[in-house]
């Protein structure tokens, strides 16, 4: 994986080549990423969903991230990363359901580790309950819900704490119920803004589309 080939970019988006994974991460080059958003509507509550990262991720394990998501390969669209939609969570998602909310620009470093994405950030509107979810082990462990409203205030500052609720496989390939309380602590920590952003936009969607 750390020898994949992703194209990458200057600071104005520009592509200047391509270069592997591993150095896109040590050098800190900006590259694109696919990110996919999933919300439901039940008795008049928007839910948004989340994935629980697996303990064997090298980056943020056990920290939950965006439905789906995953880096863009040199020789991919923005729409070929729906595959990542499959691959992780084991949904099938075609290109004309997936509503765009357009593209952020994030960044997130630690020690030897600096991650600069350009986010191609989708929404789907889902109606597929808990079981339909098939998770890759290698990368995620579970599947969350929380109220949107909820998440919005927990990253305005407004709450500490949010409920989730759903599943996650444990070692032994057990399904355990999650119904807990959360902080942001136990996110994957993107810049405050890239939340925010996200949280705009998607507010912004769900006024125009009729949700399921």
């Amino acid at each position: 994986m750390e020898n994949e080939k992703l194209k990458i970019f200057d600071k104005d988006r520009n592509q200047v080549g391509v270069a592997t994974r591993e150095e896109v991460h040590r050098v800190g080059h900006w590259h694109e990423a696919f990110h996919c958003w999933f919300i439901s509507r039940e008795e008049e509550v928007d839910y948004i969903y989340l994935q629980l990262r697996s303990d064997l991720k090298k980056d943020y394990p056990n920290l939950l991230d965006i439905t789906a998501a995953g880096h863009l390969l040199a020789h991919e669209t923005v729409h070929d990363g729906i595959r990542e939609i499959k691959e992780e969570i084991g949904i099938d998602v075609s290109v004309n359901e997936l509503v765009p909310l357009g593209i952020i620009d994030y960044c997130v470093i630690k020690e030897n580790f600096i991650d600069k994405e350009i986010a191609n950030v989708f929404l789907y509107e889902s109606n597929n309950a808990f079981d339909e979810f098939t998770l890759q082990k290698e990368e995620v462990s579970g599947i969350v819900r929380a109220e949107f409203d909820d998440f919005n205030e927990l990253w305005l500052g407004e709450k500490e704490e949010i409920r989730i609720k759903g599943f996650e496989i444990n070692k032994d390939g057990e399904k355990i119920l999650i119904d807990k309380f959360v902080g942001r602590n136990k996110f994957v920590p993107h810049e405050n803004s890239f939340y925010e952003s996200v949280i705009q936009l998607i507010k912004e969607k769900i006024k125009d589309i009729k949700l399921l």
